[in-house]
């Protein structure tokens, strides 16, 4: 009788499996990122020059560590480059046919959205295909756009803030995933939010929750505090059944204006979720069947611009642009978030700043300015990314031309920068790395303001599991 032997092998890299990774505890697995890519803006600075993508090597055994290694202006002035995503992340990761290749650059002005080819040469990313705002307005009836994400459906969707003439309209603009040809809007004829900005899904809920920052029309120029009385300025959430396109359940948000960045845990299991809101300076938590809960803030607006959640689900970090902190939160039990981190990076409260600090339950003195390699930090921090593994936040420091103006003029003249953090991932903690410092002020064409970062495989913000 012969016998079959049945030889098990030993775990492999999979090799006919789409882009990102199969689950986020291995996305944590994955490399440590080499490369950097962010937006440079030049809208709002008296600078005549486009936007452009700026490429940053960020690999210590490099000789060209914390430097831009690359630049890619765009085509047109003012665009005002502003977050980027994916042509196909960790929601295809089951799909051999998708390849992350295209970096979506959608402009938060002009409407457009470039396609940049980082798949040919990662760095040095050109540019793929320009999709005009023209064709945006007239298949959409949309404008003035922010979040791209990949959907597991190999499309890309884009949401928006207004329509064409900068009326508040949160819609989303669905693009084929290989062509990037405009397909019309993801949500139903007439079913658009009164207003919008970010966006996260969670199919396994069948659920997507989108937030609101304001008009365009209101925001663009600058920020009056007389729109906040007048209730020009978002101040809830838009719960959408995914399968549906439609709007489910609106969330007034007590204690919530302006909330911006969109954060399900990245378990797909997860019925829960986080969003900041900047100008009420505190992050709410959102999960299913019941209300919102509002988490921690400030005493005054230390507005909260960005949020990120660990690939682990285990530190929620945000950064507060006004204050000046970077602040890291142990979120294991979400009801019980504690605080395992803080660091100044800057901000308006620095010693010698404009702002006098009269009374502060936290602090007991105003924070030192912050001088990182012989340069004194304008501005504070802003978006945030984290490492693969948890280990690093990179951080940036200008939110929006119009408003980099308005708070921190010295952004404008002197430019923005990148800083990184180590993290403690074991007991938490947050430290700064005095080595390491990409000055945007020294760039060839003058100051710049650089905002998203994203990693050539991926990263917190950018995948999403289904």
């Amino acid at each position: 009788m012969d016998r079959i032997l049945e030889l098990k092998l030993p775990a492999t890299k999979c090799e006919k499996c789409g882009p990102g990774y199969p689950t986020p505890l291995e996305a944590m697995k994955g490399p440590r990122e080499e490369i950097i890519y962010l937006p440079c803006i030049y809208r709002n600075t008296g600078i005549e020059a486009p936007d452009y993508l700026a490429t940053v090597d960020v690999d210590p055994k490099s000789p060209h560590y914390c430097q831009v290694i690359h630049r890619l202006p765009m085509p047109n002035l003012k665009d005002e480059l502003h977050h980027s995503g994916w042509n196909t992340c960790s929601s295809c990761f089951g799909d051999s046919t998708k390849s992350r290749t295209k970096l979506m650059l959608p402009c938060l002005m002009s409407s457009r959205i470039y396609v940049v080819d980082v798949g040919s040469e990662p760095r040095a990313p050109k540019l793929h295909k320009v999709i005009e705002a023209e064709d945006i307005h007239a298949k959409c009836d949309l404008g003035y756009i922010h979040t791209s994400h990949c959907l597991a459906s190999g499309e890309v969707m884009v949401s928006s803030l207004g329509d064409p003439k900068g009326n508040g309209k949160g819609g989303f603009v669905l693009l084929d995933g290989e062509t990037f040809e405009v397909k019309g809007t993801w949500e139903r004829p007439g079913g658009a939010a009164p207003m919008g900005y970010d966006f996260w899904y969670q199919p396994r809920h069948n659920v997507m929750i989108s937030s609101e920052w304001a008009a365009p029309n209101v925001f663009r120029d600058g920020f009056n505090p007389a729109d906040v009385e007048a209730g020009l300025y978002g101040s809830h959430l838009h719960v959408w059944d995914w399968q549906r396109h439609e709007i489910v359940q609106t969330l007034p948000l007590q204690d919530g204006l302006i909330p911006l960045e969109v954060r399900f845990l990245h378990n797909p299991d997860a019925a829960q979720g986080f969003v900041g809101c900047a100008l009420s300076s505190t992050i709410q938590r959102f999960y299913k069947n019941q209300s919102l809960q509002p988490l921690n803030g400030t005493p005054a607006p230390g507005l909260i611009t960005d949020i990120l959640l660990s690939l682990d689900d285990r530190f929620l970090y945000f950064s507060n642009w006004l204050h000046g902190d970077l602040r890291q939160y142990d979120i294991s039990d979400p009801q019980r978030p504690r605080l395992t981190g803080q660091l100044f990076l800057g901000g308006s409260i620095v010693k010698g700043g404009p702002v006098q600090v009269l009374e502060d339950q936290e602090l007991k003195s105003q924070p030192e300015p912050l001088v990182v390699k012989g340069k004194r930090v304008p501005g504070g921090p802003q978006m945030i990314q984290l490492s693969l593994d948890g280990k690093r936040l990179y951080v940036t420091t200008s939110l929006y031309s119009a408003w980099d103006k308005q708070f921190y003029p010295d952004l404008i003249r002197e430019g923005s920068v990148m800083l990184q953090i180590d993290v403690d991932t074991v007991k938490g903690g947050l430290k700064l790395n005095p080595n390491f410092l990409v000055d945007f002020g020294k760039e060839p064409l003058g100051p710049a303001l650089a905002h998203e970062l994203r990693y050539p495989g991926g990263d917190c913000s950018s995948d999403i599991w289904v």
